[in-house]
């Protein structure tokens, strides 16, 4: 592939799916890689990217268990000239006229072996940093820099924000609503996505014959009643939430099928609550968008959709004998309920107009280790679902 070790990842012009890429390219995105936080697959691969003082990252397997992988990024110029790398390809991929953010990840990123790394530790003495948080920072920073050079936004998951969050940054609010609402207050954009409402890949009933349950119980009316935009916003903070998005992370989901099972119904749901103008939560007509999913399910009977029926999964839908990892309980909210009105009306408007502007402890068990009107909804297989209403599959 060329002495350039980013095209062992990307090649545009010989990956076979550089086609495939393109043509979905061609629809307003939010394209990106996963950095400086856990790449046990990546370490596999390309082993001199990681923390090779510390571990032999050589004999490091790609992560199979659940949890936060250890193994990070070493902060050395050879990672940076490989992700410079790794981006030129995805700037290539994906114009900046439909993709003007690049999702640079930043999660889960434990600070374990850059305490142990010499390397590391050096480079925190040379940028007179004050300690990991502000490595991981100054990590980002430079792809903020790098990238805003190149007409693009970067965006990451909310523990960009540890450390200090680079000026043009955004945020994917995704443990709570308390990173987005900090960053929001702070002046930067924020995409208000949290896990405990809104990731798909949470089981949808508390029955025992769910496939390989996932995380907390969220129904169809649990998502039919998420509010995206959190009270007490200044109204400086609130013309930066751009939008919601869903979030599904497939690596327990072996098919397209399997996917459509976690996604739909919900989908629609969600979708509702992005593009249209409804009441606070607790006053919604769940009954009445019951009504009009009726006929929606046979549009998705229509197009192939394997969908969870109302009344459970279907026997090819089962997996019997495969654990998960469940969540018991209420998932924690925001400290003050959400509500319909005042300033969250002036984030509605402007997402209808196109212009805006610590969990409990999983029980595990697997291996160790508006109302009213008759509302039409989009074609569920249409990418994207929109700017502002997306499902993010990763993993696929």
């Amino acid at each position: 592939m060329g002495r350039d070790p980013a095209r062992r990842l990307l090649h545009p012009g010989r990956h076979p799916r550089d086609r495939g890429v393109r043509g979905r390219a061609a629809y307003p995105g939010r394209p990106g890689d996963r950095h400086p936080g856990p790449l046990a697959g990546r370490h596999q691969r390309l082993p001199e990217l990681g923390n090779t003082d510390v571990i032999d990252t050589s004999t490091l397997p790609v992560w199979d268990n659940w949890g936060v992988s250890p193994n990070v990024l070493a902060p050395t110029d050879t990672v940076l000239r490989f992700y410079e790398g790794v981006f030129e390809e995805i700037l290539d991929l994906f114009p900046a006229d439909t993709s003007p953010f690049i999702h640079v990840g930043g999660d889960e990123c434990p600070k374990d072996q850059w305490k142990e790394s010499a390397t590391a530790q050096a480079r925190i003495a040379e940028l007179g940093l004050a300690d990991e948080k502000e490595l991981q920072s100054w990590f980002i920073r430079h792809f903020d820099s790098w990238l805003s050079a190149r007409g693009r936004r970067l965006i990451g998951w909310d523990e960009i924000l540890e450390g200090g969050l680079a000026e043009g940054a955004a945020v994917s609010s995704w443990r709570g609503y308390a990173g987005g609402v900090a960053a929001a207050e702070a002046g930067h954009d924020v995409v208000m996505c949290p896990e405990q409402q809104v990731y798909l890949d949470h089981r949808q009933h508390g029955g025992t014959d769910e496939p390989m349950p996932i995380g907390y119980v969220r129904t169809l009316e649990d998502v039919y009643r998420f509010e995206p935009v959190p009270p007490g916003l200044s109204d400086a903070a609130v013309r930066h939430i751009l939008g919601t998005q869903a979030n599904v992370w497939t690596e327990v989901m072996q098919n397209r099928a399997r996917v459509d099972y976690q996604v739909f119904p919900r989908l629609a749901a969600f979708a509702e609550v992005a593009w249209s103008r409804l009441p606070a939560p607790a006053e919604r007509d769940f009954a009445g968008f019951e009504r009009r999913m009726a006929s929606h399910y046979a549009r998705l009977d229509a197009l192939g959709v394997g969908y969870r029926p109302p009344g459970g999964p279907l026997p090819g839908q089962l997996r019997p004998g495969v654990l998960g990892r469940p969540i018991e309980g209420t998932p924690p909210t925001c400290k003050h309920l959400p509500v319909w009105g005042g300033r969250g009306q002036v984030v509605r408007e402007a997402l209808k107009s196109g212009n805006p502007h610590s969990a409990p402890k999983a029980r595990e068990t697997g291996p160790s280790s508006r109302s009213g009107a008759e509302t039409s909804f989009a074609d569920p297989r249409v990418e994207p679902l929109g700017r502002c209403a997306r499902v993010a599959m990763s993993g696929l």
